[in-house]
Parts: C-alpha cells; structure tokens; sequence
C-alpha cells in the first residue's frame, strides 16, 4: 500500500509494499514474535525504536501513566490514511483530555518518529513497534496500557451521532474530495470509491479490521503472560487494556487473535 502522506506509520498499517528487489530475512524479537523484514532498513528501525523509547522515557520522567494507541491507519478497503491520522490524533487528545494530560500520555503511531524508508511494510514496521512495546527486559514494562480505538472513536472523530451516519459520511467524503489532493489521487486511481469509504467508516473502521492492530493485541497478550509469570509482578501488575472507551474483559483480554503481519520469511 502507498503511503500518501508525510506522516507514515504502521498501525493498522499505513506502509508499502517492500521493493520487489529488496533482501527480506526472518527477525524475531525478544518475545520470540517474528517477521519478515527488509534487510537494508533494520537500522532505520534501530534509529526509530531508540527514538521511540527515548520520547516514553521523557514522558515517564514527569510522573505520567504510559499508553499505547492502536488503530488503524493505512488506506484500505475503503479507509483513507489522512482521514485516520486525524482521527488518531483527535482520539488521543480525547483519552488524554479524560484522565488528564498532565497525569497520562499515549503514544500515536502516527508521529513522525515511526517514520521508515519508503520501501518499508507492514511487517517492517511491526517489528519496529514490537520492540518498543516489548521494552528492554521484554515485559513491556515502558506502557500502563494500551489503548485499541473502535467504532465509537472514529464515530465521535468524525461528528457521527447515529442517525443518518451514511449520509454524514458521504457529505465527508465530498469534502474531502474537494479540498484534499492526496484523497482526490487515491480515488481518481480507484483505490478508494464513495461505497467503499462509505461502509468502511459506518461499520467496519476499528482495530477489528487491521492487520497491525491483531500482532499488537497478540503482543499485549503475550506481555500479560510474562508479567503473571514473573514473581516481581503477577496479576495485579499485568497491562490494562481499553476497546472502544471501555475496559477490556479479564477473559477477553487473555485470548488470542489471528496474526496480522506475524510471519516468518517463507522462501
């Protein structure tokens, strides 16, 4: 997938496709998740994850609860990646809003640090943020919680109020036609249609619908596990969840789901 603005990151995924030349070798991380990544640009992610850590450590330092915001960003079957780093900036100042920006910081996937090559994808970019989730001694100990954005996000994102939602959706993508010449290229190209952009945003625009978002609740999983297994932490010291707004279930949140980007290279 194209990125289609400055700001490039994963989450959901906004990344593209790696050149049909480049080296892919099989890396795996501390907490023995693996991808298949470009070989050329591990030290861009190197760069990137020290600079990750050093913004959390900056934000830990004045006392604050850490959080990670998972959401989807690329432009994909129907979404649009300019439309979802709005909606993943006005989310976390909302969530910040709600507990307190002086108390809490969430880290946006869609800051300019997650920034890699152009040749990068998906499965480059999970690597990069699993091993700023996994932190150094592979507990996640740098994050309180994470944060996985759903329906009722993007509906409070894009001024939705249930009633007539699809009709307040094609008026935003007439807007955006209008006044946004990345938005414009996608559709003059066929990678985005009014239908498509329509559906996408009424019922199916959730971490539910992306690729990044299942490695990164898998990774939240696993990093649980490890804290009730070690004897310094247990369960009360495991990493809060939140869907939606609302606090993931126990039950739930010690479940799996399917891979996104998880994979070894196969060739």
């Amino acid at each position: 997938m194209r990125k289609l603005a400055i700001l490039l990151t994963l989450c959901g995924a906004t990344m593209l496709p790696g050149h049909a030349h480049a080296a892919r070798v099989t890396e795996c991380t501390a907490i023995n998740i693996c991808y298949c990544v470009e070989q050329d640009i591990k030290a861009a992610i190197d760069a990137n994850v020290t600079k990750l850590r050093q913004a959390i450590a900056e934000q830990k330092a004045e006392g604050k609860a850490i959080g990670y915001m998972s959401v989807p960003l690329s432009t994909f079957a129907g979404g649009y990646f300019g439309l979802n780093a709005e909606v993943s900036a006005k989310t976390k100042e909302r969530v910040e809003k709600r507990f307190g920006a002086k108390s809490l910081w969430i880290l946006n996937p869609g800051t300019p640090a997650s920034q890699l090559p152009s040749t990068a994808n998906g499965a480059d970019y999970m690597l990069m943020w699993t091993r700023v989730l996994e932190g150094p001694d592979g507990l996640g100990e740098e994050f309180d919680f994470y944060y996985f954005v759903g329906p009722s996000d993007f509906a409070a994102a894009l001024g939705l109020t249930g009633e007539g939602d699809m009709e307040k959706i094609d008026a935003i993508f007439e807007e955006r036609l209008a006044s946004d010449p990345g938005f414009r290229r996608v559709v003059e190209q066929g990678r985005v249609t009014k239908a498509a952009f329509r559906k996408y945003y009424a019922l199916r625009a959730s971490v539910a619908a992306s690729n990044g978002a299942h490695d990164e609740w898998n990774i939240l999983r696993i990093l649980n596990e490890r804290r009730r297994n070690a004897a310094q932490l247990g369960i009360p010291n495991q990493i809060v969840s939140f869907f939606d707004g609302r606090a993931v279930a126990p039950a739930a949140s010690e479940q799996a789901v399917s891979n996104g980007y998880t994979a070894r290279c196969n060739f």
